[in-house]
């Protein structure tokens, strides 16, 4: 039987990977703590705590702990800190879901941001930010916001080793000063 595993990238060790050049530093970002939460966002945020708005497309989050709005009903709790908070479906209308382990994080930062977003999404950073931190990304769905200086970008961790390799192409173009 044929190996089809040798088509697929083998993905770097996320705890040292980074991809810098001038003007741009990539790298994944490890040890959060990532929650779904669906229903009630009102109740949710009362019950947990998380204070301030969840931040949208571009939108700047601040802190150790923020959320980041995916839909009309549903965000991404992020914390640095384990949340103190039991998943499953609360009386009050909302469902927790521990979702650390399914998502991959990617932090990219430098003066050359502008020109990486450019390539991954035709969304102008600089419009207004969308209500929606979910947007397709270098081909993918992926959440993507502000994140102090940085861009924050999480995917599927299947598709890390993929966004990984378009990383590094589009820094490798940003860094030779093409403009495809």
């Amino acid at each position: 039987m044929r190996d089809l595993a040798e088509k697929w990238s083998v993905p770097p060790d996320w705890q040292n990977a980074t991809i810098e050049v001038p003007g741009l530093k990539t790298g994944a970002v490890t040890g959060l703590h990532q929650r779904l939460v669906s229903g009630d966002l009102a109740a949710w945020a009362e019950a947990s705590g998380f204070d301030g708005p969840a931040v949208g497309a571009f939108g700047l989050a601040e802190g150790i702990r923020y959320s980041v709005r995916l839909a009309r009903d549903r965000l991404l709790a992020v914390s640095t800190t384990p949340i103190g908070m039991a998943t499953g479906w609360f009386s009050e209308g909302f469902a927790v879901t521990e979702i650390s382990a399914g998502l991959q994080v990617f932090e990219v930062d430098g003066p050359a941001l502008d020109a990486f977003i450019a390539r991954g999404t035709t969304l102008d950073p600089a419009g207004h930010p969308s209500a929606s931190a979910t947007l397709s990304f270098a081909g993918i769905s992926a959440i993507v916001y502000r994140h102090q200086r940085s861009l924050r970008i999480h995917i599927d961790r299947g598709l890390a080793a993929y966004l990984w390799t378009w990383m590094e192409t589009a820094a490798a173009n940003i860094a030779a000063g093409s403009q495809n």
